[in-house]
C-alpha cells in the first residue's frame, strides 16, 4: 500500500512538474504587457504601441490556430471544446476569421470568448474608449485601461490568454467609405454589436452584400431578465424596440427582408434614457459623435453579457459546422397542433390505406410545427411582410411525408400548406423533384436531419 502511494505522489509531481516547465517555456515567449497596463494607471494619454506579438498577429507568426494539437499548451486549453465539438470542427474554429464591430458590454464579452474557445483571428473595431461608467459590463477592462481604447484594451488581456491568437484591433468607427479596410480579408463571421442605428444598418447591409455571414445584437439596456433571451430571424425581431428598427430601414433603404439573424430580448424595458448632462445645458454640447444619442441609457451589466456570450455560442456553432436552430418566439392554440395531427391521421387513411406508417404522438407535432418548422410552410420559410411574430395561425398547414417510400416519422414529416401537400403527395419519388427544385430539396433535407438529431435526444 505504502508503495502505490508513493508511486501516485511521484506520477503527480512529475505532471506539476512537466506542466510547470511547459508553462515556462510558453511563457518565456510571450511579451510582457505588464509595463502597457502600468502607464495606463499613471494616466498616461499616449498609449504605447501594443506588444509585438500582437500586431503581428501571434507570438509565433507562423503558427495557425488551426493547427492548435500541435502545441501540448494549446491543446490541452481547448481540451473541452474539442470534446464538445470533435477535432475537425475544432479545426476549422482556429482557422477562421471573425469580425466583431462594437466593443461594449455585448461585444467585449462575445470576442472573450470566441478567443477563449479557439478563434485564430479576430479583428477587433470600435472608435472609443474604456470610461469608469463602462466597467459595469466590460468583460476583461480594469481600472488601470480607463482612457485606452477598447479595441486596445482587449487585444492586450487577449494577448495573456491565447498569445498564439491573431489579434487586430481596429481604433475605428464602421462607416460606409471604411467598407473595404474593415470587412476585406475575407472574413468567416462578423457580429455587429454596434447601439447606433444608422452605423448598424449600414454594416448589415454591407455584409449581406459581400455575402458574409452575420449577426446582429439589438439593445441589451434597461432589460434584465435572462429567460426573454431569442436570437430570431430579423422578419420576426418585433418584441424589440431597436430590432424593429433596424428591420424598418433595412427594408426601406437596403430591400432586404430576411436572413440575418438577431439576438434580442422580449423584454420590456424598465427604464427610459438618461440625460446626464447639467440642468440648462445645451444637449449637443454633450454628443461623442455627430448623429450618435445623447443621453444613455441604464444597463444591468449581467444583460449585454449574456448578449454576448449567446452571440459567440452562436457563431462559434455556425463555424463549426453545427448549428443549431433557436427556438422561435410565437404562440399558438394547442387545438391547431391537435388538428394537425388528427388530419395527418386522415392524410395517411386516404393515401395508404391507414394509419399504421405514422411515426408521431400529439406531443410530438407540437415540436415538429412550432421547433423544427417554425410554424411556415417548407416552401416559405420566411414569414410574410405583415407577420409580427407573436401570435401565428397554422389551421392552413399540414404535415406529410416528404418521401413517399418512408413511414410518417419525425425526420419524414415536411410542413406544407394545404395545397402544396396536396401536390407534394402526387410524387412517386423524389427525384424530379431533386432536379427541378434542387435549394428545396437541399433545405427540407437538412431540417429532416436536424429533426432526428433533436428528436434521437428527446429520447
Amino acid at each position: 500500500m505504502k508503495h502505490r502511494h508513493a508511486a501516485a505522489a511521484f506520477a503527480a509531481g512529475a505532471a506539476v512538474g512537466l506542466g510547470a516547465a511547459l508553462l515556462y517555456t510558453r511563457v518565456n515567449r510571450s511579451q510582457n504587457t505588464a509595463a502597457d497596463h502600468a502607464a495606463a494607471a499613471d494616466g498616461q494619454a499616449a498609449v504605447p504601441p501594443l506588444p509585438a506579438a500582437t500586431a503581428n498577429g501571434s507570438s509565433s507568426p507562423a503558427f495557425s490556430m488551426a493547427d492548435f494539437d500541435q502545441d501540448e499548451i494549446l491543446e490541452e486549453q481547448l481540451t473541452r471544446n474539442v470534446q464538445f465539438f470533435g477535432l475537425e470542427a475544432q479545426r476549422r474554429i482556429g482557422g477562421a476569421f471573425v469580425v466583431v464591430v462594437g466593443l461594449g458590454g455585448v461585444g467585449s464579452h462575445a470576442a472573450h470568448l470566441l478567443l477563449r474557445s479557439g478563434v485564430g483571428r479576430l479583428r477587433l473595431i470600435d472608435f472609443d474608449q474604456v470610461t469608469l461608467s463602462s466597467l459595469n459590463r466590460h468583460c476583461l477592462a480594469t481600472r488601470a485601461d480607463v482612457g485606452i481604447p477598447k479595441a486596445t484594451c482587449l487585444a492586450r488581456h487577449f494577448q495573456d490568454i491565447v498569445p498564439e491568437a491573431r489579434v487586430e484591433p481596429v481604433v475605428a468607427m464602421y462607416t460606409a467609405e471604411a467598407e473595404e479596410e474593415l470587412l476585406g480579408g475575407s472574413p468567416d463571421f462578423v457580429l455587429d454589436a454596434i447601439d447606433n442605428i444608422n452605423t448598424k444598418v449600414a454594416l448589415l447591409a454591407a455584409c449581406k452584400r459581400r455575402g458574409i455571414p452575420v449577426l446582429c445584437s439589438a439593445g441589451a439596456g434597461a432589460k434584465a431578465d435572462p429567460t426573454r433571451l431569442r436570437i430570431l430571424d430579423v422578419a420576426e425581431s418585433v418584441a424589440d424596440p431597436l430590432a424593429r428598427a433596424v428591420r424598418h430601414r433595412l427594408r426601406r433603404d437596403y430591400q432586404i427582408e430576411a436572413g440575418i439573424p438577431i439576438v434580442l430580448s422580449t423584454e420590456k424595458p424598465r427604464c427610459g434614457l438618461v440625460y446626464g448632462g447639467e440642468e440648462g445645458a445645451n444637449p449637443l454640447d454633450y454628443q461623442v459623435v455627430p448623429n450618435f444619442r445623447i443621453r444613455t441609457i441604464p444597463v444591468l451589466g449581467t444583460t449585454p453579457a449574456i448578449f454576448g456570450l449567446a452571440a459567440a455560442s452562436h457563431i462559434l456553432c455556425q463555424l463549426a459546422g453545427q448549428p443549431y436552430a433557436p427556438e422561435p418566439h410565437f404562440r399558438v392554440q394547442p387545438k391547431q397542433f391537435a388538428g394537425i395531427h388528427q388530419a395527418l391521421y386522415e392524410r395517411e387513411e386516404l393515401r395508404f390505406g391507414g394509419p399504421d406508417g405514422i411515426g408521431v404522438e400529439a406531443e410530438e407535432v407540437e415540436v415538429l410545427v412550432k421547433e423544427i418548422w417554425h410554424g411556415y410552410s417548407a416552401r416559405a420559410p420566411h414569414p410574410p411582410l405583415n407577420d409580427k411574430g407573436i401570435t401565428r395561425g397554422v389551421g392552413h398547414l399540414t404535415l406529410t411525408r416528404w418521401d413517399p417510400a418512408k413511414p410518417a416519422t419525425v425526420d419524414n414529416l415536411v410542413l406544407l400548406s394545404h395545397a402544396e401537400a396536396d401536390e407534394h403527395d402526387q410524387l412517386e419519388s423524389l427525384e424530379g423533384l431533386r432536379q427541378q427544385e434542387p435549394e428545396l430539396c437541399r433545405r427540407v433535407e437538412a431540417t429532416l436531419e436536424r429533426a432526428r438529431r433533436d428528436f434521437l435526444w428527446r429520447i
